[in-house]
């Protein structure tokens, strides 16, 4: 039998109460709020600030924003089948998607795009009702957990989800890509 490690049961128990047991309205202001932090820090990003790349394999900005502006369609094709409740036809969602050309695309078109998605997000869970349904789509989940001689790793694994928990994970994405283009303009400004 093997053992799920204390992160991957707090993601698990956080998936079933802030996203499948929780009323709806919470899930729309928790996933507007990430959004709108995202949209925020992003307004400050130049696309000099964008392309900076900072080595290492980690990606830069305008790649991490090329990365949220492909999944977020298929997330929400995903979010709203299981409304439907009906099987996704995009699932499960590959972890590093990205486009063919990532840095093809002008900042400000990428910007454009996904600020356009956040509201479309919104208005599908604004649209939502606050029911259960059935269907279930395999989400690849991706954390960071902490091995015993105190290396962080991430850890895959594809947990089965309702669409209250897809919601979340809109969220849950926002903000570790939030965190990640932080780390990267504080490093580029340290340059």
């Amino acid at each position: 039998m093997t053992v799920m490690p204390p992160e991957q049961i707090r993601a698990k128990a956080y998936l079933n109460e802030k996203g499948t047991q929780a009323p709806i309205a919470q899930i729309r202001e928790r996933v507007a709020d990430a959004f709108a932090a995202v949209d925020a820090l992003l307004d400050g990003v130049t696309p000099g600030q964008a392309r900076v790349q900072p080595g290492g394999g980690e990606w830069s900005v305008h790649e991490v924003v090329d990365h949220l502006v492909e999944t977020h369609p298929l997330a929400l094709a995903e979010m709203r089948a299981l409304l439907a409740n009906r099987h996704s036809p995009v699932s499960p969602i590959p972890a590093g998607l990205q486009s063919a050309a990532p840095m093809a695309r002008s900042w400000e078109d990428l910007r454009e795009a996904l600020h356009r998605l956040h509201r479309e997000v919104l208005d599908v869970l604004e649209a939502a009702p606050d029911l259960p349904t059935q269907a279930r789509a395999p989400i690849i989940m991706v954390i960071n957990t902490q091995t015993p001689d105190g290396r962080v790793t991430p850890l895959h694994w594809t947990e089965e989800c309702d669409w209250k928990a897809c919601a979340v994970i809109f969220r849950l994405h926002e903000l570790d890509h939030l965190g990640q283009v932080r780390k990267l303009l504080r490093a580029s400004a340290g340059r």
